[in-house]
């Protein structure tokens, strides 16, 4: 096969379900109605290449209202790689994305490991590592300040939420908080929303994807109220490790390492009140 003549392409929603069946093949444990959201977010934002009709590799490139951008879901079919197809796909991913945003829009990423220098030499820096955490579901009486998500709460979901993003991303956001199986919880204090979390089956056990808050005593009683919706089952949590109070959280709780990524950017990055954040959203969206 000669990856010169691979054809770049835009991925339909077939090819994005590829993916995340690839994906949860690879142990990403994605959930199962992930692909749909992330479709629904950004239809022009999944390129990938075909090999005789075949999808062989892809990847997203989404791109929020031209503001910002994020790649993720990178994946080449197992029996493809070692070939130099990811690295060309990796590239023309990227430029394709600049190409679809507004000059000076930065892109985030979040990087493995042993893939980190490869995406340094591709532009991006480091911003924090983010790390992901597992622990089993406990009952807990959960404070009185929460209770769950309701249509008619989310524009202010929506404005914590850019406040912890950088960005609005409402055609993301409106979709996940209604994903199957989802558990959410907002925590309001004298009629203000002082933090969210959402809570989606994952393949193995749930995530937390995001948990928002104001401060610790606000993560702390959203955290139990996640924990107390999956007793029993494993929860997972991924937390940047600039956030002194998201590590001081996992600390309390005696959550176990699974392992750790990179969020990083090619560009400035966006103004955030990491604070703010004690669970990232996506590894695969930002």
């Amino acid at each position: 096969m000669n990856i010169d003549e691979l054809q770049f392409e835009k991925l339909d929603f077939k090819d994005v379900k590829t993916l995340a069946t690839w994906a949860q093949q690879e142990g990403w444990n994605v959930g199962p109605h992930d692909a749909e959201v992330y479709f629904k977010t950004d239809p022009d934002g999944f390129y990938g290449f075909h090999h005789n009709d075949e999808l062989i590799a892809g990847g997203s490139i989404v791109s929020y209202n031209g503001e910002f951008g994020f790649m993720g879901f990178f994946i080449v079919k197992p029996e493809y790689r070692a070939h130099g197809i990811g690295r060309k796909l990796w590239y023309k991913r990227r430029d394709t994305l600049r190409s679809r945003l507004h000059k000076n829009a930065a892109i985030g990423m979040d990087g493995v490991l042993a893939m980190q220098p490869f995406y340094q030499k591709g532009g991006f820096e480091i911003a924090f590592r983010d790390v992901r955490y597992e622990k089993k579901g406990t009952a807990f009486e959960i404070d009185q300040h929460i209770s769950s998500i309701e249509e008619s709460d989310f524009q202010n979901i929506l404005k914590y939420d850019e406040l912890c993003f950088g960005f609005s991303r409402p055609q993301f956001l409106k979709p996940w908080l209604q994903l199957p199986l989802n558990k959410t919880f907002k925590y309001v204090e004298n009629g203000e929303l002082k933090g969210f979390a959402i809570v989606r089956k994952a393949t193995n056990g749930y995530k937390v994807c995001p948990l928002f808050a104001d401060n610790f005593e606000v993560a702390e009683a959203l955290y139990q109220a996640c924990l107390n919706s999956v007793n029993g089952e494993l929860l997972y949590i991924d937390i940047p490790m600039s956030n002194s109070a998201a590590k001081a959280l996992i600390k309390k709780y005696e959550a176990t390492y699974v392992f750790e990524c990179a969020r990083m950017y090619l560009g400035n990055p966006p103004k955030v009140d990491i604070h703010k954040v004690f669970g990232i959203t996506t590894f695969e969206l930002g």
